[in-house]
């Protein structure tokens, strides 16, 4: 059977519903008890994997939470710093369920920009991990207003103090018989943390979020699909969909969470830890993609496998799954396990989607953005849509605004989870919410008779042809992406000097290794005529009209997605 087209309306899945951290994490601890929320390994190269069970957490962060009250920390802000771990994730927590407002801050930032956020959201305090004491350290002279810092381990700083002495301090209030944590009346539609965009188009905003936002998000979301019992930690925990879908949906369903050491010691980790789904961005799903053809055709095995993935799909239509059996090897180098991926934050190929399907793991395609907490639309596990980013969640909204002849607009969301709004920027905030309460999200796109949602690309990066065409630069990447040897590419209007008219440009960043397996040796007029075989089956006014080749990665945020605004669009 096609789980793919099971049918339309199979039912919801359980869940517990919860409305704010400290309920989430009891809640959880009186379901799960001794099972194994977390685990890390302090080091990459310890062969200890550390871990702690539901109970644990729930008691940590109590006494985290005690201890931050006792600190003077309810009701001030709190820049949270650092890799995705037990601390990182039990500061969250505590921060929430104390009544205090969480910072995250990317740890790669450049100081000026740590100092512009910790300042513009008026931090009074900074819980951060020992791999940036230095950072932080360089640049405590321009952050006056902060008074209190709390390193995630052991640190030898003389300003700094420790997490765990802070724990310490709620132990001992706690025997004491302080009941300031569990007395506090959490308000959930209060403001509870403020998360700072990366955008590709400029400088980012800062999101107002409730803990009622993210809980929601994850309430409605895990209704729609389902996770299994154990996954890996391996998205930057400051960005809404680690915190958020990786951390706390997950939290909430009692599924074991291994943190990732990093990307470098991700193909090793997933080896051993043998996770049954993993959470991922496309960056992350191409490149295991590409390693799985590299590898194959290093082993002068990807005749064999592209033969085999024939095979079973012929199986497959009448009812024979031999794909563990037949891609055993594939399957080998994430653990064996792996059947489920989930990914969102950008376009995803259909035909990488198709391929890893065909050897076994699904992958479930979302749509989300920051200020929706982040989720909007997820394909589910047994009803998927080619192209689509999923349905909308339960009890949420989603429109599009004055869609054209061909039903594309702006896609507009409503619901619970939608932010409160952007961080002391009124202004900002009427700009992107309409009088009806819909949140505007700058993505275009459009939906289908059962209002699942397909997305055409960005607003703000539509080429309007002197015609009055519009150019989606997303349609054309896409296909341009698929030509082997294209590493990265970006698509925008450009003006031919010579010619003195706009001009379509795909600029490429080629993958030398690819080009150099191939034995091509004029890049340019490979790639030229590549484009000319996608012109071909598009839209005349769709045509690239110039290739631009460059040495060096585009720049990117730190979502990993490229910045757009600061691309040199000159034409040679």
């Amino acid at each position: 059977m096609n789980l793919k087209n099971k049918h339309k309306n199979y039912p919801y899945y359980e869940t517990v519903p919860y409305v704010d951290f400290r309920q989430l994490t009891q809640v959880a601890a009186e379901r799960y008890g001794d099972r194994i929320a977390f685990s890390w390994r302090k080091n990459p190269r310890d062969e200890e994997v550390q871990t702690a069970s539901y109970n644990q957490v729930c008691d940590r962060v109590r006494r985290l939470g005690t201890g931050m009250i006792d600190l003077g920390l309810r009701d001030q802000k709190a820049a949270l710093m650092g890799e995705a771990n037990c601390d990182w994730a039990s500061v969250y927590f505590a921060l929430g369920a104390s009544g205090s407002v969480s910072v995250p801050i990317d740890r790669e930032l450049p100081p000026d920009d740590i100092v512009n956020i910790i300042t513009r959201a008026n931090c009074c305090a900074v819980f951060y991990s020992p791999s940036v004491e230095e950072k932080i350290g360089a640049l405590r002279e321009r952050i006056p207003g902060v008074t209190k810092y709390i390193c995630m381990g052991e640190t030898s700083a003389d300003w700094a103090s420790e997490l765990e002495a802070l724990i310490e301090r709620g132990v001992e209030k706690l025997e004491q018989g302080d009941t300031s944590y569990d007395d506090y009346e959490i308000d959930p539609d209060r403001l509870a943390s403020i998360v700072f965009t990366s955008g590709t188009t400029g400088k980012g905003k800062g999101v107002m979020l409730s803990q009622r936002n993210i809980t929601s998000d994850m309430n409605m979301g895990m209704l729609q699909f389902t996770v299994s019992d154990k996954t890996m930690f391996v998205l930057p925990p400051h960005h809404t969909y680690g915190s958020t879908v990786n951390l706390v949906g997950h939290y909430g369903l009692g599924s074991q969470l291994y943190f990732s050491s990093g990307v470098r010691y991700l193909m090793q980790e997933m080896k051993e830890q043998q996770p049954k789904h993993i959470v991922l961005v496309p960056l992350f799903v191409e490149t295991l993609y590409k390693k799985i053809w590299q590898m194959a055709e290093k082993s002068g095995k990807a005749a064999i496998l592209r033969k085999a993935m024939k095979i079973s799909g012929g199986l497959m239509k009448v009812g024979i799954d031999m794909r563990k059996q037949l891609f055993k090897d594939v399957l080998s180098a994430f653990g064996g396990q792996l059947e489920m991926i989930i990914c969102g934050g950008a376009a995803l190929s259909q035909d990488i989607i198709d391929t890893f399907e065909a050897f076994g793991i699904v992958i479930l395609n979302g749509y989300g953005i920051t200020e929706c907490s982040p989720l909007v639309s997820c394909n589910r596990n047994q009803y998927r849509k080619d192209g689509s980013v999923g349905c909308p969640l339960i009890a949420s909204e989603v429109k599009i605004h004055e869609p054209d002849e061909d039903g594309e607009g702006e896609i507009c969301v409503k619901g619970t989870h939608v932010m409160l709004g952007y961080y002391e920027d009124p202004e900002a905030t009427a700009a992107v919410m309409d009088e009806d309460g819909y949140f505007h999200t700058g993505d275009w796109g459009k939906l289908d008779e059962e209002g699942w949602i397909y997305i055409t690309g960005r607003i703000k990066n539509i080429i309007i042809l002197a015609n009055g065409k519009n150019v989606y630069p997303e349609e054309i990447e896409h296909e341009i992406s698929a030509v082997p040897g294209v590493a990265e590419v970006v698509v925008y209007a450009g003006e031919s000097k010579n010619e003195e008219r706009e001009i379509i440009v795909a600029e490429i960043y080629p993958d030398a290794e690819e080009i150099e397996k191939r034995g091509i040796t004029d890049v340019k007029a490979y790639f030229s005529e590549e484009v000319k075989k996608i012109n071909a089956r598009m839209a005349p006014y769709k045509a690239v009209g110039h290739i631009k080749l460059r040495s060096e990665e585009f720049m990117k945020n730190t979502s990993r997605k490229i910045t757009r605004f600061n691309i040199d669009k000159s034409i040679d």
